[in-house]
């Protein structure tokens, strides 16, 4: 019952946190944000996010309150894990933990981001909404990488070598946090 609790709760946060992450992200690609996907975004963190920015103003093109809001759910997963796994809360690890998580979980919706995206380009006729923006959001990162990987045989293995750099990010993070 307490393991099916604490994956019922983790995923909930984690869910919420990459709603978050989007937002800050098609923010910074400066995505459609007419687009129906995007609204979903928006709709879903406005009650988070606008009264936090009272508090916290925009630092040049920087959402401080996103990112603020988004260390914070971080901090909240982290500590709610210690505190169900634990007992208690390690205060000293608390915001390096929250930053690691914060770190492979934008990573990883970049990840699943690339992988709809391609998926979409085999069964889309490119007239979907969603298409749209997943296009808008990954292609300042596949841009740089087709300028060193030049399409070969019609097919683009730009994607391919994002996917495998970030996987290999993950995986160098996650050995440096076991070796706290």
């Amino acid at each position: 019952m307490t393991e099916a609790f604490f994956f019922l709760l983790s995923s909930l946060i984690k869910l919420y946190l990459m709603v978050v992450l989007l937002r800050i992200w098609l923010q910074s690609a400066k995505a459609d944000f007419y687009n129906p996907f995007s609204q979903f975004v928006v709709k879903a963190t406005n009650p988070a996010i606008i009264p936090l920015r009272r508090f916290l103003p925009s630092i040049g093109p920087v959402d401080t309150s996103s990112w603020i809001f988004a260390f914070a759910i971080c901090v909240l997963h982290v500590a709610i894990v210690q505190l169900l796994q634990l007992g208690q809360v390690i205060y000293v690890y608390l915001p390096l933990s929250a930053l690691v998580l914060l770190i492979t979980e934008a990573l990883q919706l970049v990840f699943w981001i690339l992988v709809i995206r391609a998926l979409l380009s085999w069964f889309s006729q490119g007239r979907n909404p969603m298409e749209l923006v997943m296009h808008q959001l990954t292609e300042p990162l596949l841009r740089p990488v087709r300028k060193v990987v030049p399409v070969m045989g019609g097919l683009d293995l730009s994607l391919l070598v994002v996917l495998l750099g970030i996987q290999f990010i993950q995986i160098l993070l996650t050995n440096m946090l076991r070796g706290f």
